[in-house]
């Protein structure tokens, strides 16, 4: 399972997007579970969708009555009988296709709620392992096939088995106003096959190009700031733009055949109607049928053709949700299910890298070559290196949000694919270099928005984190509403926060990715006393830094350079001062002088 889930994560051929995926597991995924779960309500559907269309016969055989009885005898009570049958009729129909439509949209939540979790899951680990992979995009899709299976486009698919129903009807009238209502019908599904030839690469193309310029706006708006003070905002417009065209010359190519089809469709259906109207007169003028029959012919293969006009005006729809589809399938049988771990034992914090290998995403381009270390519990390591050297994938692979394609990370000997994600998140505190803080207060952010945190656990990381003074000041204090992304904060009080999320629990692993990068003295001061209180308390720490006042802090240093470590040594042996030869004078170690 191990090896399938690294092959099919993190393989640069086998990632979301790509051509090839692997085969689905033997036991059936969330997908095909929605599906099958969707699957029993669509063959109650279908039986009423059996009454619902034998009923559509009322209005031809009412108007096949009036004229040929009614009309004929001049009877009132003949004509008010019929009347109240086709009323009631009516009315049971208009009750079954309610039922119906019901049944499907309660059949859409069930498909939901089967298919939510899992698929939001399944994006947030795709998106970990390759955030340009155009994974977000299947929450979307999720939402376009829901729509479709719960609409008017799927109910026309239930209706048009009944066509040919409705066409033998016509045959039965007479076989000329049969072969006119055929050939109608013919021609309209001609129509629908072509619209789907015409538009099919038009549609698929604008979908893309579409989702392209959709992820460009959203990570341009990220970096709205930046944009605005350098003055970049008119050549970001302009790319957008060009990358929005693309969509629109594809939708407008799309509409523009779909438009002509509509209309063919459009005029073969009115031309129908002139010609049953025409031919039925003209049996009924040589008493081969009566005006009855003539009428309630053109009724009914209005009923048959309806089913189809009606796929034709929702193909659209129908290849839109036929591509999300198989986007959802490639997602689903790309990343498998995680297994269910047991629960282990409350780790204490020994943290061992073995030959850890990894790669970018969608690259053989190696961030990490066979890094290895020993951190036993309760010590502290920094890891140093120039920039680009692969620290913070490191550290991300540390808190097992990245998995190496090689080697293996193991925390108390076991390895961190094998922990139960919950009680792993709960043993590690992280503290990202880019800060990431979610729209909601500030209590909820430090407590993970944990159902069953208490109070007192949210002061109290707040402040070991030395944060809790900062957020008192606050204008509702730890009930501040901080916006998407943490916005209404400065970036130092997101990183405070954001280290008191990290501390939150109690962790017994705690990796901080640059965590002064953006505080001030002060904050610096309680970054300080914040690691020489985890230290005293036997916590393990990892810490990416690039300033030698804070190395001191920590019992082992790992310098990385491209990806490999070039030392892994005690700090204490890092920072011991040299003497030259011939110079009794110490010298002062730092970072920039040390042996990388």
């Amino acid at each position: 399972m191990r090896d399938l889930t690294r092959k099919s994560l993190y393989s640069g051929t086998n990632t979301f997007g790509s051509e090839r995926c692997y085969p689905p597991m033997s036991a059936p995924n969330p997908l095909q579970k929605a599906y099958r779960k969707f699957r029993a309500i669509f063959g109650a559907t279908i039986l009423f969708s059996f009454f619902v269309n034998l009923l559509m016969f009322v209005g031809p055989l009412y108007m096949l009555q009036i004229y040929d009885r009614v009309l004929a005898s001049r009877n009132e009570m003949t004509l008010v009988v019929i009347t109240v049958i086709a009323v009631a009729l009516l009315i049971t129909y208009g009750m079954l296709e309610f039922v119906r439509s019901r049944m499907l949209v309660r059949a859409g939540l069930q498909f939901d709620s089967i298919l939510s979790r899992p698929l939001f899951d399944r994006v947030a680990r795709m998106q970990l392992v390759n955030p340009n992979g155009g994974a977000r995009s299947a929450l979307g899709d999720a939402d376009k096939v829901r729509s479709f299976i719960t609409g008017q486009g799927v109910l026309a698919f239930f209706d048009v088995p009944w066509t040919p129903i409705f066409l033998a009807l016509c045959f039965a009238f007479h076989p000329w106003l049969g072969w006119v209502a055929l050939s109608g019908t013919v021609v309209i599904f001609v129509l629908a096959l072509l619209n789907e030839y015409l538009t099919r690469n038009a549609l698929l193309s604008a979908n893309n190009e579409g989702q392209q310029a959709s992820e460009f706006a959203g990570a341009t708006m990220q970096n709205a700031e930046v944009i605005r003070a350098m003055g970049m905002q008119d050549a970001l417009a302009e790319r957008w733009k060009v990358k929005r065209n693309g969509m629109l010359v594809s939708q407008a190519q799309a509409s523009d055949w779909a438009g002509a089809v509509m209309s063919s469709s459009k005029f073969v259906r009115m031309g129908l109607q002139v010609a049953i109207l025409g031919t039925g007169a003209y049996l009924a003028m040589g008493g081969q049928i009566s005006p009855g029959v003539m009428i309630a012919a053109s009724i009914v293969m209005g009923r048959a053709l309806a089913p189809v006009e009606q796929a034709v005006g929702q193909w659209k729809e129908f290849v839109a949700a036929r591509q999300s589809n198989a986007r959802l399938k490639k997602l689903f049988n790309a990343v498998p299910d995680e297994p269910k771990r047991l629960q282990q034992p409350k780790p204490k914090g020994h943290l061992t890298a073995e030959g850890v290998t990894t790669v970018v995403p969608g690259t053989r381009d190696t961030i990490l070559r066979s890094v290895n270390f020993d951190l036993p519990a309760g010590h502290t390591l920094a890891l140093i290196g120039p920039s680009g050297s692969g620290k913070s994938t490191l550290a991300r692979h540390l808190v097992g949000v990245g998995e190496p394609i090689s080697g293996a990370i193991r925390l108390d000997k076991i390895e961190l694919s094998h922990w139960d994600r919950n009680q792993l998140g709960q043993a590690i505190g992280y503290l990202p270099q880019d800060v990431k803080l979610f729209a909601g207060t500030v209590a909820e952010n430090i407590s993970r928005f944990a159902d069953g945190a208490t109070d007192d656990d949210i002061i109290a990381a707040a402040k070991r984190a030395g944060a809790h003074e900062m957020i008192s000041g606050l204008s509702d204090g730890y009930a501040t509403q901080i916006g998407n992304g943490g916005g209404r904060l400065s970036g130092g009080q997101r990183q405070r926060v954001g280290l008191a999320r990290a501390l939150f629990g109690n962790p017994c692993l705690v990796v901080l990715d640059e965590p002064n990068s953006n505080l001030d003295s002060e904050g610096e001061e309680a970054l300080a006393r914040c690691l020489a209180q985890l230290k005293s308390e036997g916590k393990s720490i990892v810490l990416v830094t690039h300033k030698a006042n804070i190395l001191s802090a920590t019992d082992y240093t790992l310098i990385l350079r491209e990806g490999t470590v070039q030392r892994f040594v005690p700090t204490k042996e890092l920072l011991q001062p040299q003497q030259p030869p011939q110079q009794k004078q110490p010298q002062t170690v730092s970072l920039s002088t040390a042996k990388l």
